[in-house]
């Protein structure tokens, strides 16, 4: 195996299509098939189903493409990091962002990006925490924001911020013209309520039902919905309510429909109470080194995040 047969392999794959994967290569599309075909014969297993309108993946071509992709970027980057140590600001950055935090920091982060680094290049990907960390371990991103991160040997966790979480309601005819964050409900209060909640492992889900059985409780969850628009959706046409950041609402923008309450959590002894919060954190890999590039745009992205979430 080598890189250009994995090169043109990652490509069919992605465009489904041997003659579109030709025209970006820019190579024949015999020359084409026959790399594909070696890697197959070495591989002793097939890695396409060809039919009339393309090709899909195998099993094998599916586990193989995750390989394939994550062996790419590294020499992508051991390239980036030879540059760099010549004193080039230039390569691939690759960020993983949780969707609420994806729709509000992404278009500041690539004007600061670009201003900084303008010989670099950018790449975001939106997921959950548990993806975006399994991307992170396969080396498929270089760094992620996640919530409420385990610590692992794999990873390095930098904690950036407490992102406060709310009880989400549809405001009530009283309620127009009242500002968005209402006076403050305890747990016990919240497990009353019928809640419309990504299924687990969803980290605010996580982290609600971590603090709930802390207490004692359960959450009430009436509906698993993933989509956070569509968890708001339902929240203003159904009695449902939602656990949600402040950002996720005004990401939304339907800041004078719904009205949002913290929650106060069970005071521990010699404590002061507190409220229902997710941490942030910053992951990187520990196994593999962190690029010159990578060490200038955390303390940005930490500051960004801070910015503009806090």
């Amino acid at each position: 195996m080598d890189f250009k047969q994995l090169q043109t392999f990652v490509q069919v794959a992605e465009l489904g299509s041997f003659t579109r994967a030709a025209s970006v290569l820019r190579v024949a599309q015999p020359a084409l098939s026959r790399q594909v075909r070696a890697l197959e014969v070495e591989l002793r297993q097939a890695l396409f189903e060809r039919n009339g309108r393309g090709v899909t993946l195998t099993p094998a071509g599916t586990r193989l493409l995750g390989h394939g992709r994550g062996i790419l970027q590294q020499l992508e980057r051991a390239r980036q990091d030879l540059e760099e140590h010549r004193g080039m600001a230039a390569g691939l950055l690759s960020i993983g962002l949780p969707p609420s935090v994806s729709r509000t920091l992404t278009a500041p982060l690539v004007e600061l990006f670009r201003e900084r680094f303008p010989r670099a290049t950018l790449t975001v990907v939106e997921g959950l925490t548990t993806y975006t960390l399994e991307w992170l371990a396969q080396g498929r991103i270089d760094c992620a924001v996640v919530y409420n991160a385990t610590p692992a040997a794999a990873f390095e966790l930098l904690p950036v911020l407490e992102e406060p979480l709310y009880l989400v309601s549809a405001r009530t005819p009283r309620e127009a013209g009242a500002a968005l964050v209402a006076r403050p409900l305890d747990l016990a209060t919240l497990a009353t309520r019928e809640l419309a909640m990504p299924s687990r492992p969803h980290a605010i889900r996580m982290r609600l039902e971590t603090v709930m059985a802390e207490a004692g409780l359960k959450p009430r969850v009436g509906l698993e919905i993933e989509s956070v628009p569509a968890i708001l959706d339902l929240v203003q046409r159904h009695p449902l309510h939602a656990v949600l950041s402040l950002n996720a609402i005004r990401a939304s923008g339907r800041e004078n429909e719904l009205r949002a309450r913290p929650v106060q959590l069970p005071a521990r002894r010699g404590a002061v109470a507190s409220e229902l919060a997710a941490t942030l954190w910053l992951a990187t890999s520990a196994q593999r080194p962190r690029g010159p590039l990578l060490e200038q745009a955390l303390p940005m992205l930490s500051t960004l995040l801070t910015e503009h979430l806090a």
